[in-house]
């Protein structure tokens, strides 16, 4: 028995086969390529059928159990009524409707002043109309969607996950009446299923389920399922995912839940800060040399890859600084980490004041886990243990998913192995962690 999971990057799709106890069976990559301009970012759809019908291809599993797919979160197309793309894949980060959130918010504050991102889909798609497509004619396609109509034939639902970006209320679970003030027609949109709904079947009998975007994949990968156990994804940025039994309410709008397949719901947020500063700020230095050589320093650095923050707080005024001296290299490197580490630990103390379950372990992927000195300095910061999985990857994540049968939770019990535990050590940085969240404060970040 076999289950496969695909994972649509921004890079490359990457395919994995895995059993039921979850050992890799096969693995399969093929790079993408995409279009920036200004703030507009597009992918060619066709790049996509292409890719996956060659890992699927080379992973040689022609009597697979079941397929799902995960994608980036937010990236659509339209297509015509027969599902063949009319417009390029509009990315997740493209920005080039900004300007139109407020014409959201105005439609429903309620419900979107604080929820609604101006690079979501939303905006996008009415930027779309605006530049003259007529919704009656076309559908919204989300990228996993469109795979999945390619390996069964025939369009398909979409589900509750890559769903929310463009604009789906998941609790009231239906495309929401606001549309309608925005000049949306509700045909333009696709039924909305739970994550692990079979779709469809491909020409080999292969049953294709309804997927999750690539944050909810990687918390599957995780294992990270159940209340107060969290995944946190560290690569460019800092991403966390959790679990919570009832809806977590924030104001802020810096917290946003997905549906648990299994019920429940599975909060998290994506923070403007990460390891991508390493680069910018560091761009000749051996990192490697810098992480053997590291200790804790009497220094940290608010670690913005770019103006503006968006999660543990909303400031798009935010702009990096740093508190304390740092007079070389590994200096500037450790006072990175740290600052990643507090903003993680921050995190976590605004989700619980949400009404989230205490953290007790979290679970760290993404390629910030290759520095073995990071991975112990957050267990030592947010005081619980942390876990590297054997296998921490989107892809392997959509294979559990497909393999689950409706628990999914149990289905991971199964499949996700811990590789490494890390315990959190005593540590001499709760003064510099109360300067750092001060100064936030000082500068109204943090409202």
């Amino acid at each position: 028995m076999a289950w496969i999971g695909l994972d649509l990057g921004t890079q490359s799709v990457r395919a994995l086969a895995a059993d039921a106890s979850g050992h890799v069976l096969a693995q399969a990559s093929r790079p993408l390529t995409s279009h920036r301009s200004g703030v507009r970012h597009e992918q060619d759809p066709q790049q996509w059928l292409d890719a996956v019908d060659a890992v699927l291809a080379e992973l040689d599993q022609p009597v697979a159990d079941g397929i799902a797919i995960c994608s980036t979160s937010g990236t659509f197309l339209l297509t015509d009524l027969d599902g063949h793309p009319v417009t390029p894949a509009l990315m997740y980060d493209d920005a080039r409707a900004a300007f139109r959130r407020v014409h959201i918010v105005d439609a429903d504050p309620v419900r979107w002043a604080t929820s609604m991102q101006p690079t979501w889909a939303l905006p996008k798609i009415l930027d779309l109309v605006a530049d003259g497509y007529d919704l009656t004619k076309h559908r919204v396609v989300h990228s996993a969607d469109f795979v999945a109509a390619h390996l069964v034939g025939h369009p398909v639902a979409t589900d509750t996950s890559h769903a929310l970006k463009t604009g789906y209320d998941l609790v009231a679970e239906r495309w929401p009446a606001a549309f309608a003030g925005l000049g949306l027609p509700l045909q333009a949109f696709p039924d909305v299923v739970l994550p692990g709904t079979e779709l469809g079947r491909t020409p080999a009998g292969t049953p294709v389920y309804a997927g999750m975007t690539d944050g909810c994949a990687a918390q599957i990968a995780a294992g990270a399922l159940t209340p107060g156990a969290w995944n946190s994804v560290l690569g460019t940025t800092l991403v966390l995912k959790g679990v919570s039994e009832h809806l977590l309410d924030d104001p802020t709008g810096a917290v946003y839940s997905h549906r648990h397949p299994d019920g429940g719901w599975l909060p998290g947020g994506a923070s403007s800060t990460g390891a991508g500063l390493l680069t910018e700020l560091l761009p000749t230095s051996d990192l490697d040399a810098l992480d053997h050589a590291a200790h804790p320093v009497n220094a940290v650095t608010y670690p913005l890859t770019k103006t503006g923050e968006r999660f543990p707080f909303v400031a798009p005024q935010a702009e990096r600084f740093t508190l304390g001296d740092t007079s070389d290299d590994l200096d500037v490197y450790v006072a990175v980490l740290q600052g990643v580490a507090f903003i993680e630990r921050l995190a976590f103390e605004h989700l619980e004041s949400l009404g989230a379950e205490p953290v007790r372990s979290v679970s760290l992927t993404g390629g910030a886990t290759r520095s073995q000195y990071w991975n112990q300095l957050r267990a030592d910061v947010l005081g619980v243990p942390v876990e590297l999985p054997a296998v921490p990857d989107p892809a392997f994540g959509m294979a559990v998913l497909a393999a689950a049968e409706g628990e999914l939770t149990a289905a991971a019990l199964r499949m996700v192995r811990v590789q490494t535990v890390l315990e959190p050590r005593q540590h001499c940085l709760d003064e510099l962690y109360g300067e750092f969240v001060a100064e936030l404060d000082r500068r109204g970040y943090r409202g």
